[in-house]
């Protein structure tokens, strides 16, 4: 089933990226480019020091808005849309009326910590468990810690449980259920296993676990491919009735985009914080109780077969120069920190140091409570020194995440493609080639990462391409950073990173695990 609008002449898939702070829309086309995107912002609220939501209604005005929008430009322009796809943000959950399609709670984030201590009563016990089976411990948050506290806590929510009208899901669940016009409760794996209870090998809820936090197993909803297709869109939504194809988490979408197909293709996203993941193959790659905060998942789920993936994240990237930029006002902008750091070369020993701790540490050990740290300052120290500090920084923080991937898969990364605001410093770049040892490839538009890698997942689904590997790879080749060290200079360089952060920590030696050397390479 295609949509088709008079004289149309190109195909494409209708792709709506929900992300925490804003909506895009677009139309993905038969080449693999985004058409133009449509975008609105949306509002997080913070009613305490540990609490973070969101209004369902408004995520959902703000899809039909920049849908709608993609739609009319797809008409006036004669593209024919052949599916809808849909990548959202990852474990904000909320609690709705079935009947009357009433929000009965602002959604709760992702990044709400309320049941954090709660949670962690729970780790002694159930840890080790969780992580042999889900690829995750238990964590800060639940969803289904959420749900049943609310439906304990609140009259209204406990009454639409009783009389069979509440619903229960994360944002693709919602919307889903919205775009289907009510038919469809369903998810998917890549956004199941962010709420920390999705059983990886057997693409099943782990009931036992979530019983145990005293939800309501009758509430999940039905567990599905991310490309098993979710119905036919309601026309008095987007105005259109085509196949709802393939729903997926954003940064399992964006993996698909940067081409993280086979085992050790991987992405790094800068943006707040930053991303790094990496495909590793049909077998799960699972964590190593060594290294902490890299995850196993699914990195998609395509038809009967699962792809597996492993993420780390830290939350201090972007962050770090907003704050020397907009905060403190040491520069005017991050392109000119950037700058400021290109004057400045390499000088092993006698340099400013920075731990970019601004919000704890995760990788490669868990410190939530750790800050960040300027060192080595003298009365030389110039703002060049402390630009290039502040880029070093962020550029160990981050090889950080990708010697701890590489460790858990137990081999180097065959590929690292990057994206996201930061990554347009050039010599942050440069530096993190020279760290990683690495060619990186910058993508050109990276920004469309999570909206076109659904889109490509429906569209194989629905036959517009062959496979993924025949769309991602027609994409334009972006600009290629090279490593310009040689192993020995990188390795007291990470060495010295390592030392640096163990005192900064308190630890007695230094942490980390060696990444696997990467194969040499033949200059792009």
């Amino acid at each position: 089933m295609t949509q088709t609008f008079p004289g149309a002449a190109r195909l494409g898939v209708l792709s709506i990226d929900e992300g925490t702070t804003g909506t895009r829309a677009g139309v993905v086309l038969d080449s693999g480019a985004a058409h133009e995107v449509f975008y609105r912002s949306i509002k997080v609220s913070h009613p305490d020091d540990l609490s973070v939501e969101q209004d369902p209604m408004e995520i959902w005005s703000a899809t039909l808005e920049v849908a709608r929008r993609a739609v009319g430009r797809a008409r006036e322009e004669g593209i024919g849309i052949t599916a809808v796809a849909l990548s959202t943000q990852r474990a904000t959950a909320m609690l709705w009326d079935r009947v009357t399609g009433r929000p009965l709670l602002p959604a709760v984030v992702w990044q709400d910590r309320r049941y954090a201590a709660e949670l962690t009563a729970y780790e002694a016990e159930w840890d080790t468990a969780l992580l042999a089976r889900q690829g995750r411990p238990v964590g800060a948050r639940s969803p289904f810690l959420w749900a049943a506290r609310q439906i304990a806590g609140h009259p209204e929510v406990a009454a639409a449980h009783r009389e069979g009208r509440l619903l229960f899901g994360t944002v693709d669940t919602w919307l889903i259920w919205r775009l289907t016009g009510g038919a469809v409760h369903a998810t998917t794996p890549t956004n199941a296993a962010s709420t920390g209870g999705y059983l990886l090998a057997a693409h099943a809820w782990d009931e036992e676990w979530i019983g145990r936090l005293g939800f309501p197993l009758g509430l999940l909803p039905e567990l599905r491919s991310d490309d098993a297709g979710f119905g036919t869109t309601d026309p008095a939504a987007l105005g259109i009735s085509v196949p709802l194809a393939a729903s997926m988490g954003d940064q399992h979408a964006a993996l698909v985009a940067l081409g993280g197909l086979a085992a050790g293709q991987g992405m790094c996203v800068y943006g707040t914080g930053a991303f790094v993941d990496a495909a590793t193959g049909t077998v799960p790659a699972l964590p190593r109780p060594d290294i902490s905060g890299v995850l196993a998942q699914p990195g998609r789920r395509q038809g009967s077969v699962s792809h597996y993936s492993l993420e780390a994240y830290t939350s201090t990237a972007g962050s770090a120069l907003r704050w020397l930029c907009d905060d403190l006002g040491l520069f005017a902008s991050p392109k000119e920190l950037g700058e400021e750091a290109g004057r400045v070369p390499t000088r092993p020993g006698r340099t400013p140091r920075f731990v970019p701790a601004l919000a704890g540490v995760r990788t490669p050990v868990w410190h939530p409570e750790a800050t960040a740290a300027l060192t080595g300052l003298t009365l030389a120290t110039t703002r060049a020194d402390l630009a290039r500090a502040v880029l070093d920084g962020i550029a160990h923080s981050v090889c950080d995440l990708i010697d701890g991937v590489a460790a858990t898969m137990g081999t180097p990364f065959t590929r690292l493609r990057v994206g996201g605001g930061v990554s347009g410093s050039d010599p942050l770049m440069r530096i993190q080639a020279d760290l990683t040892g690495l060619p990186l490839e910058r993508v050109s538009d990276s920004a469309t990462a999570s909206l076109r890698g659904t889109a490509y997942l429906a569209g194989v689904a629905r036959g517009l391409w062959s496979s993924l590997e025949e769309v991602v790879e027609a994409q334009p080749v972006g600009q290629v950073f090279e490593p310009s060290l040689g192993a020995a200079e990188r390795a007291a360089q990470r060495s010295a990173w390592r030392e640096l952060l163990a005192a900064h920590l308190g630890d007695p030696a230094p942490h980390g695990p060696k990444a696997p050397e990467p194969e040499p390479h033949t200059p792009h």
